[in-house]
């Protein structure tokens, strides 16, 4: 398939390695000075089946997939999804990347074809990790859901479908729900943020990459199940629910939290951190793809 990438900075690069490796022909554009450089750098699959223009238009012609991927500026996506909805074939899937701007509303300025346009909102790096967040807007079509969920299968992607449209689809909004716990916490002073990071990191957030909170809560109720645990434990959690903290970026929470990372990283280079981060990543993922039920 001949796939348009629509936006080649950190996100449309990853989607552009996966496509690639994936045996897809790509054609990438941006308007930004540089940008076929950078993206070329960054791309680690096979460039062979890589075009690059600064021509829209021309990159959505014969495109049979459009992967969209730039600023989550409403007025600039009117902008491009004015040009993908008049020059792309009109049965062809145009999907956004966004994790804030809510389909129905980037369908505002495709008059043409609305019905094929919807958020494929990946996580990053979209070449490793398989979760694709598949939100229709108000006026999407079914076999447009479909075509998209099939594409991103076949990419060997884990897509879901959400049932209803939500600032921050689902995956944003859950992690939002921790971020607001831990930076609560640290403007409370009840934990430094390494401390939270290695919670998470080696606690709970093991168990997360296995199963879902469901499930792993499931399990924990040995027989009884997920019926036990909320029968023994749902009142002391409806209790810690309760006493959860709602904290405001003030400027002393924002310097807190930057000034943590910066000493949990103690002259550690970031480079490496993602480099290392990316080799678990690929391990834990083989592992679990060599499972039947992970």
């Amino acid at each position: 398939m001949r796939i348009a990438v629509v936006g080649t900075g950190v996100i449309g690069a990853s989607w552009t390695t996966l496509f690639l490796e994936y045996g897809h022909e790509v054609v990438a554009t941006d308007p930004a000075p540089g940008a076929e450089d950078r993206l070329r750098a960054a791309v680690t699959a096979d460039q062979t089946r890589l075009t690059f223009t600064t021509d829209l238009a021309g990159a959505v012609a014969d495109a049979g997939f459009v992967q969209e991927n730039g600023p989550e500026r409403p007025e600039l996506k009117d902008e491009v999804f004015a040009v993908l909805d008049a020059a792309a074939p009109p049965e062809t899937v145009l999907a956004s990347s966004s994790s804030g701007l809510l389909p129905s509303r980037i369908q505002r300025a495709c008059a043409a074809h609305p019905e094929r346009v919807l958020v494929g909102h990946p996580f990053n790096p979209p070449h490793l990790i398989p979760l694709v967040e598949v939100v229709p807007g108000e006026r999407t079509g079914e076999a447009a859901v479909e075509e998209a969920m099939a594409f991103y299968r076949g990419l060997g992607r884990r897509p879901i479908r959400l049932r209803q449209e939500l600032p921050g689809h689902v995956a944003n909004r859950l992690q939002a729900a921790l971020w607001r716990e831990a930076y609560s916490l640290v403007g409370r002073g009840a934990a430094s943020v390494a401390d939270i990071d290695t919670a998470i990191a080696h606690g709970p957030g093991l168990r997360w990459a296995l199963l879902g909170p469901f499930l792993n809560q499931h399990l924990s109720g040995g027989a009884g199940g997920i019926a036990h645990v909320l029968e023994h434990l749902g009142p002391p959690m409806e209790e810690w629910w309760a006493d959860l903290g709602a904290p405001r970026l003030t400027p002393e929470l924002t310097h807190a939290i930057t000034r943590g990372v910066a000493e949990e990283l103690a002259g550690t280079s970031e480079a490496d951190v993602v480099a290392e981060r990316d080799a678990l990543l690929a391990l834990l993922l083989d592992a679990k793809n060599r499972t039947d039920h992970l």
